[in-house]
């Protein structure tokens, strides 16, 4: 990762309210490096913070897709993910796959506002840094079964 970092900011709908608020407060800091972020909570973090942020498709929509699918191709360092954790959302599965790719890429990944608190103003948000990736190819080819 460089000293830019490039974070994902998603929420779904009961949780945006908070990530609004929070990124707000935050602008000083986010202003310094690229934002991200699904559909309609793009466009509001954008329209409240005004600075860019390069938008993907809503969640449901395959924006989630489209984030967790940026994780693995190395486009993204931090997801802050304020996910509504008493609501089932229509696309569960998506959502569940976005944070697996999360943690399989090492990513630094906050999902409620304390976390992303910590996270945001860690030494390590302006350094550069080497993320650490499992091999999991080991482990992979272990779980085929033999023909």
């Amino acid at each position: 990762m460089g000293e830019k970092k490039r974070i994902g900011l998603v929420a779904h709908d009961f949780r945006k309210r908070d990530l609004i608020d929070w990124a707000d407060y935050n602008r000083d800091i986010l202003m310094e490096h690229e934002l991200f972020g699904t559909g309609t909570t793009g466009g509001l973090l954008a329209d409240k913070l005004d600075l860019p942020v390069h938008r993907f498709m809503s969640g449901p929509l395959g924006g989630d897709l489209q984030i967790g699918a940026s994780i693995a191709e190395s486009k993204l360092d931090i997801l802050i993910f304020f996910w509504d954790p008493l609501m089932a959302q229509p696309h569960d599965v998506d959502v569940k796959a976005l944070l697996r790719i999360s943690i399989v890429y090492n990513i630094a990944l906050a999902c409620d506002r304390t976390s992303a608190d910590f996270l945001i103003t860690s030494d390590l948000l302006n350094k550069k840094y080497d993320r650490f990736l499992v091999d999991y190819g080991d482990r992979l080819k272990s779980l085929k079964v033999d023909e």
